[in-house]
């Protein structure tokens, strides 16, 4: 991530008083469910710490995207044995996104519904490899990332067939083709976003930050 934007993770579960609005979302949630929304929240508080922000309830939005206070944008991310929370402020970030998996081949018939004919040739290719990468799950992280940095400024939608996932295998990048009409956001198509990934302890974990338009 940018200097500017605040990064924390763990690979630990953390107890944080919730805030009411949020204890309410998780009241009858089961104990795993709990967990990984307690400690994203406390991630997340963490994260605005750093930016010099008090503690606010983070509470999900209309597409279950996290809201942040006002001049913040950010994301969250669990899967088993990780969580992490990014955020920055306005003036220095327009977006950004992220997202982690466990490094392991998706469940049967998941690539197929979540990608296109050229990302699955892409899967093929990369697979021949030597090296020791889920390409097929790091795609589906991929296309997660790409949505949660879609999804604040558009406000629309994007289906997983609604973007083309090229993913470079050696720089830890990759970029994403926005393949409907591009919705115009402050003056900008938005048409594509590029990002960075890692494979590292058991996991793959892929990241969009967008700088801040200039004018």
């Amino acid at each position: 991530m940018p200097a500017a934007v605040a990064a924390v993770d763990t690979f630990e579960d953390h107890e944080v008083e919730l805030f009411p609005e949020e204890e309410e979302l998780v009241a009858k949630s089961v104990d795993k469910r709990r967990k990984e929304f307690t400690t994203g929240r406390y991630c997340a508080r963490v994260a605005l710490g750093r930016l010099g922000l008090p503690p606010s309830p983070v509470l999900p939005g209309p597409r279950r995207e996290p809201t942040w206070p006002a001049g913040v944008v950010g994301s969250i991310t669990h899967c088993k044995g990780y969580r992490a929370a990014v955020v920055g402020r306005t003036a220095d970030v327009w977006t950004l996104g992220i997202d982690a998996e466990p490094n392991e081949p998706t469940p049967e018939g998941v690539l197929g519904a979540v990608s296109l004919p050229p990302e699955r040739e892409m899967i093929a290719e990369l697979a021949r490899g030597a090296d020791k990468v889920a390409w097929d799950r790091l795609l589906f992280s991929a296309k997660e990332t790409v949505y949660k940095a879609w999804f604040p400024l558009a406000r629309t939608w994007l289906g997983f067939e609604d973007a083309e996932v090229a993913i470079n295998p050696d720089d830890g990048t990759f970029t994403a083709r926005i393949l409907i009409e591009p919705p115009v956001v402050d003056g900008v198509p938005l048409d594509g976003f590029t990002g960075r990934w890692l494979a590292r302890e058991g996991f793959v974990v892929t990241a969009i930050a967008v700088p801040a338009l200039t004018t």
